[in-house]
């Protein structure tokens, strides 16, 4: 098998001199088969860049691609279509699901399934009750909205594709289609959730497996803009679908 590994950096600094890069090569280093990671920079104003930089002279497969910033769909969808391998995960650099929890889905790439996520289920370790009280009640309107009930956990960000999957699907993304310059940090729940309801829509086999997961402080999620976002985000797929833009 040929991995590839896409991992979005925003102002990652802090995590990246905590060793977070050390810990995907201190996995990868003993495995059999082949990979890449990609480190995709979403134009970071702090010094991610360059300690990136340094860091992929010493780490043969390790490389490095620079976006403006755009926001994490973006970042993300600019990995995951320069992704050569057979297969490709994208992940988090804060390893709140560690690497070593890929053990996991290996197995399942020999079988026929396309996506495989990972799920925290109903389990937040660690994570504020605003964070939590936000999951659940995206959770109720995703079931509502997109009938996206029989997955647990859309959100969490430690996903793999089939390459051919990952083709089909992130060139049809419709919320994500035009690249555009943002303000500050931007995450929103809309692009995993698309993701999905486009897999199930296209007949995609997913498969979903439960990961340890654990919560890492950031100021980046703000609860009120970020469940109207979230919310207005599942309101606009559905428009899409009704639209026949998905088909």
């Amino acid at each position: 098998m040929n991995l590839s590994i896409v991992i979005p950096c925003y102002n990652e600094e802090r995590n990246i001199r905590a060793g977070a890069l050390e810990k995907v090569t201190d996995y990868l280093k003993y495995q059999s088969f082949s990979w890449e990671v990609l480190i995709v920079d979403d134009g970071s104003t702090d010094q991610s860049s360059l300690i990136v930089q340094k860091f992929i002279q010493k780490h043969p497969g390790f490389s490095l691609i620079k976006n403006p910033h755009q926001g994490k769909a973006a970042t993300v969808i600019t990995g995951m279509l320069k992704a050569k391998g057979d297969y490709i995960l994208f992940c988090d650099l804060d390893q709140a699901t560690p690497i070593t929890e890929l053990e996991k889905f290996l197995p399942w790439t020999q079988k026929e399934v396309d996506v495989i996520i990972g799920s925290r289920k109903t389990v937040r370790q660690g994570a504020p009750f605003s964070r939590i009280l936000m999951a659940r009640g995206f959770i109720f309107l995703r079931t509502m909205i997109l009938g996206l009930g029989s997955i647990t956990d859309t959100q969490c960000g430690f996903k793999v594709f089939k390459k051919e999957a990952a083709a089909a699907l992130f060139n049809k993304l419709r919320l994500f289609k035009e690249m555009r310059k943002v303000d500050g940090s931007m995450v929103t729940a809309g692009f995993d959730t698309e993701i999905l309801y486009l897999a199930k829509k296209l007949k995609f086999q997913i498969k979903e497996i439960p990961v340890n997961w654990h919560y890492v402080e950031t100021r980046r999620v703000n609860p009120l803009k970020d469940s109207w976002y979230g919310f207005w985000d599942l309101v606009k797929i559905s428009i899409n679908n009704l639209r026949g833009l998905y088909d």
